[in-house]
Order: C-alpha cells, then structure tokens, then sequence
C-alpha cells in the first residue's frame, strides 16, 4: 500500500490553501482524522468534499476512501512501534536500543521512499542515460558524497561521467554543458544557493536535468526536466539526517541499476557458433 502520510508531509507546501488545511488537519490529527466522513472533515477543516478529494487525488490516490484506509494502516503500525519504544534517540538508550532504532528508522525512510518511486519518470530518465554522452554530476555537502558514489558506479559501465568536488568547477561544469550531455542533480532542500546557480546555467544551456530531492516546490526541483523524490524524515535529531541520506542513497541505487538492466538488455545476441 502507498504510503500516505509521506507524501502528504512532502506535497503539503505546494497545495492550494484550502488543501494545506486539510493536510494540516491530517497530519495534526492523524488518529482522530480517520474516523471522520469525507463530509465531517470538511466540516471541521472549514472546506468541502471536494476539495478533500482534490487533495487526496494530488498526492496520488482515487480518493478520500482510498486514503483513508493507507492512514489507518500507518497510524496502527506507528502506534505499534510506539509501544515497542521505537521513538527518537534520547541519552539514555541502551546500544541494543540504538541498534534498534536506527535500523526501524532507515528501514522505514527505504520504505517511503520507495513509495515515492514513479516508475513512468524512472524509465525517462533512464533513457536520458542512454542517449547522453556525459553524465554532469552536482551536489554540495552530503549530497556530493553521494554524487561521488553514482561516479565510481557509472564508471563500472564505462559511460562518461564528471563529478568536481569544488563549486566554481560544477558551475564551469554546468555553463559548459550541452545537449548532448545529462545534468543529475542531488540537493535534499532544493534551495542551495550555488546549486540553484548550477541548474539556471544548465537551463540556458538546454542541458535535460534529473534532480534527486523533496517532494516539495523548489527551485531545483521546478527547473528540473525530471524529479526522483528522496522521503523528507520529519525529525530534528542526527538520526533524521543518516535517514534522509539512506533515501538519497537509495534512489541511486535504483536509477543505476535500472540504467545498467537496460544496458545489458540492448546487447546484441552472440552469433551462432560463436565461442562464449
């Protein structure tokens, strides 16, 4: 079952106002929400059922029956984990605790992000793959050691691929791109200053653009040709951004490796009598 709450928390800023007052309803009260008619939620969120529906149809599902049912779902089982005091790191966990925790909250950021997956825009971008001549690697911080490491994998299939560790050469990078080439883009935020200068060049440049970020409006992400959303781990703890990085981590795994089936999948057939 998709996941709803997710990606309620990661379209809500992009929603109309009304929409973003049902959203907030939602998520504020999540338990309570799910026992309410279509009817009673508008009621309470000063709306009407159709704008329920709207937004219920925004973030991907029929509507508000369908979405519904995923909610309920999602509160039983973190009201679950819950009582099984898989919460936040505090000071006082025990190492089989930490262990604990860490592994539920990456296991779950796998999880939403996997439900955050198009796989119409997977196969787009990984046509552009195909078609380009080089890969034009951008990331700043976390994101860069990410871009390092879709690097060394490209490299394993020997397709042409640039990634600079200083930002005056990504921007180099970026106002020298052409057509020809393809521009990933990894930035969690969407909003990094230098990165944003990186995707307007590469725009002017007509370069095609993947970004690997939120779900939410952004300026990468609206610049952008193609959007692989990485899940948005609602937490201010350290473990919330070892989270985050997991989701962007595995993005990269499942764009590679969908580039490297087709790959392999376009090799010509041996010839008969040929020596294997």
């Amino acid at each position: 079952m998709r996941s709803a709450l997710p990606r309620l928390r990661e379209t809500r800023d992009s929603m109309s106002a009304t929409e973003r007052a049902v959203a907030d309803y939602l998520l504020g009260h999540q338990g309570e929400a799910m026992g309410l008619s279509i009817h009673q939620l508008a009621e309470k969120t000063f709306t009407s059922p159709s704008t329920v529906i709207r937004m219920c149809q925004r973030i991907g599902f029929k509507g508000y029956k369908e979405f519904r049912q995923a909610v309920t779902c999602e509160v039983a089982v973190r009201r679950l984990d819950q009582r099984q005091g898989r919460g936040e790191i505090t000071p006082s966990d025990s190492l089989d605790e930490i262990v604990d925790k860490i592994t539920y909250q990456n296991i779950m950021s796998l999880e939403n992000t996997k439900n955050l997956i198009d796989t119409g825009t997977l196969q787009s971008c990984v046509d552009l793959l195909r078609e380009a001549r080089t890969v034009l690697l951008f990331g700043l911080g976390a994101s860069l050691c990410a871009a390092r490491d879709l690097n060394l994998r490209f490299l394993q299939l020997n397709k042409p691929c640039v990634v600079n560790d200083d930002w005056h050469a990504q921007l180099l990078q970026a106002k020298n791109a052409s057509q020809d080439d393809l521009a990933i883009v990894l930035s969690y935020s969407g909003e990094t200053a230098e990165v944003v200068e990186c995707v307007k060049a590469l725009r002017e440049n007509r370069a095609p653009i993947i970004a690997i970020t939120r779900q939410v409006d952004s300026q990468v992400a609206e610049l952008s040709d193609y959007r692989l959303y990485t899940t948005d781990k609602a937490s201010t703890a350290h473990s919330g951004a070892m989270a985050t990085h997991i989701s962007q981590l595995n993005v990269i795994d499942i764009l590679f490796t969908a580039y490297a089936n087709s790959v392999h999948s376009m090799e010509p057939l041996p010839r008969a009598g040929a020596v294997s």
